[in-house]
């Protein structure tokens, strides 16, 4: 059972916090970029690293274990559970309103899921132009190399990529 469990949350981590484990990564690029005038110094580096820290922190804290989880139909979450809390006895008005707020969040949440990914790769992958700039011309394809493989390889279920990407995000974390 406890196994079941350590897998059950190892996959999880993978799925859920994959994204919010690369985020820092084209974060901690866009702070230094150079329009921003800031210095790659160690102290510098430091004190983003603490504000990224310490966001992140807050984010999950507070956002998703205070309020988010308490948005529930029946254990289920997400906005497309809470647009089925819409009862048509509603008043025709504030229906219109709620369906209207829950089709923006639908379109928010489909469009978040179409560019996320090609942020987090492109993220990661632009360090490799930072750390050899011979390099840089080679980053597009790589990204777009990775993305189609891990869309290939999530054809294999939600499963499967929880638990080799969870691994990961353990070493990350």
């Amino acid at each position: 059972r406890k196994a079941g469990l350590l897998s059950l949350s190892l996959g999880a981590l993978g799925v859920v916090y994959g994204d919010i484990g690369t985020s820092p990564l084209y974060a901690l690029k866009e702070c230094f970029a150079p329009e921003y005038g800031v210095a790659p110094t160690r102290e510098n580096v430091l004190g983003i690293l603490s504000l990224i820290f310490w966001a992140l922190t807050f984010i999950v804290t507070f956002k998703y274990l205070i309020f988010i989880m308490r948005a529930d139909n029946r254990g289920e979450g997400g906005i497309m559970a809470l647009l089925a809390l819409l009862h048509p006895r509603d008043h025709a008005r504030s229906r219109r309103l709620l369906v209207g707020l829950g089709l923006f969040g639908a379109a928010l949440l489909y469009g978040d899921g179409v560019i996320t990914p090609a942020i987090s790769v492109l993220g990661a992958v632009e360090g490799i132009g930072v750390a050899t700039p011979a390099l840089n011309h080679i980053v597009p394809l790589a990204a777009a190399a990775i993305l189609i493989g891990l869309f290939l390889f999530q054809r294999g279920g939600t499963a499967r990529v929880g638990a080799v990407f969870g691994r990961v995000m353990v070493v990350w974390f």
